[in-house]
């Protein structure tokens, strides 16, 4: 997809079917009519199955493996095995009361990633957040919710940062500006608390994190917040992802999610080394305790 809004959020593995099942009609060579009036549905029944975007019926699967030429049973069975585990809901299902579904695709791409990188010019990211300082954003965030929808969206948040306590985490790589790590969230005690998890986060062997500082001046990402996700199959191109209040849109053409791996690749190189970035925090936390 050139640039679409985010609907729903399959798994990835749905994702990963959908694009071996275009890739074994192709190699029989249908087009979405001929594949479609093997299953007597209509071609956009077909398309959407491929692009994930409805879940794997295992009768249809099977079908169309049959149709596009593969004979071999355990063949088969391992495919409809693997669609059966695709077709599970996401952990973050059950969070969709409080859940945008234009978000859920959002946490689908980030609980299934193995690299994370991120430019953030407004927050702590939310795999880093304290409770506290998650509490204070969404409150500001979300200014109609109810106690209880709040808190429901803390749990979600904290929920979230399970992904870095995974026997194999993936590699969270963020550039923050320091206009992060200056506003005021939450008062003084929430900010000392974040700062101390951020120093906490920097000794973990799987988070860099660097600090833009205003004296960089300008730089290629001026425009807002991204984050390019990269996963464990090689069926998967990366992808980059952007949001606004109401939608969100992801990227996965190579020309343009390769501009906001320049822009971010840039960055890096003006932002405090991953080295300094614990100096830079602790130097932040004192003028906190001299603040207040």
């Amino acid at each position: 997809m050139a640039e679409s809004r985010t609907g729903g959020a399959p798994t990835v593995l749905r994702v990963v079917l959908g694009r071996r099942l275009r890739e074994l009609r192709r190699r029989a060579g249908l087009t979405y009519d001929r594949a479609a009036a093997a299953l007597d549905v209509t071609h956009a029944t077909v398309r959407r199955m491929e692009r994930a975007e409805v879940g794997l019926k295992l009768p249809y699967v099977e079908k169309l493996l049959r149709t596009y030429g593969i004979a071999d049973q355990g063949e088969i069975d391992s495919f409809l095995a693997l669609a059966r585990e695709a077709n599970r809901p996401g952990w973050w299902h059950r969070y969709r009361d409080v859940l945008p579904e234009w978000f859920s695709a959002f946490v689908a791409l980030e609980s299934e990633s193995h690299v994370i990188r991120a430019y953030e010019p407004h927050y702590v990211p939310g795999l880093l957040q304290t409770e506290d300082y998650a509490r204070a954003v969404l409150r500001a965030g979300m200014p109609h919710a109810s106690g209880a929808e709040i808190e429901r969206g803390v749990a979600l948040r904290l929920e979230r940062q399970r992904l870095l306590e995974r026997a194999e985490p993936p590699l969270l790589w963020v550039v923050m500006d320091e206009t992060v790590l200056r506003r005021p969230v939450g008062g003084p005690e929430v900010m000392r608390a974040q700062l101390d998890r951020l120093v906490e986060a920097c000794s973990m062997p799987t988070v860099r994190l660097q600090v833009m500082p205003f004296a960089a001046g300008p730089h290629p990402a001026m425009y807002g917040p991204f984050h390019i996700f990269r996963f464990p199959v090689p069926e998967l191109p990366d992808v980059a992802y952007g949001e606004s209040l109401v939608g969100a849109v992801c990227f996965d053409r190579r020309d343009e999610v390769s501009a906001f791996q320049e822009a971010l690749d840039r960055m890096c190189a003006q932002a405090a080394p991953v080295q300094r970035t614990e100096a830079v925090l602790e130097g932040l936390r004192k003028e906190l305790w001299e603040i207040g």
